[in-house]
């Protein structure tokens, strides 16, 4: 039986390799082996900062809630726990939406949670 060669399967390999490093600083986007740990590095990376963004929208929503609140002579804690005890079920995102965008909408919800 023939020896089979594999340079056809390895070219294409690369070549779908590189074209993943491509914008990468110099020699990391042209040589193999440089641009193949770099962007297995960076697949880690975004697989990782794939799960951290949403952390860090939580944290910009409780941010802007929280100067919201303060604004109107409430604290963060409180807001959101009288929430609850009047049992309105409103998410974070919704509640940051609200302060930027609708300020009557949440200063009717702050006049709510300070009668309780």
């Amino acid at each position: 039986m023939p020896r089979s060669k594999s340079s056809v399967t390895a070219r294409r390999r690369h070549k779908r390799l590189l074209k993943r490093a491509k914008g990468f600083w110099g020699g990391r986007r042209t040589r193999y082996r440089m641009a193949r740990e770099t962007v297995q590095k960076g697949m880690m990376y975004a697989w990782r900062d794939r799960r951290k963004r949403k952390n860090e929208f939580r944290n910009l929503w409780i941010a802007r809630i929280t100067a919201a609140c303060r604004e109107r002579g409430i604290s963060y804690s409180k807001f959101i726990g009288a929430l609850n005890k009047a049992k309105i079920l409103i998410n974070r995102k919704m509640l940051a939406e609200l302060a930027v965008h609708d300020t009557a909408a949440f200063d009717k919800l702050a006049a709510l949670v300070k009668t309780k």
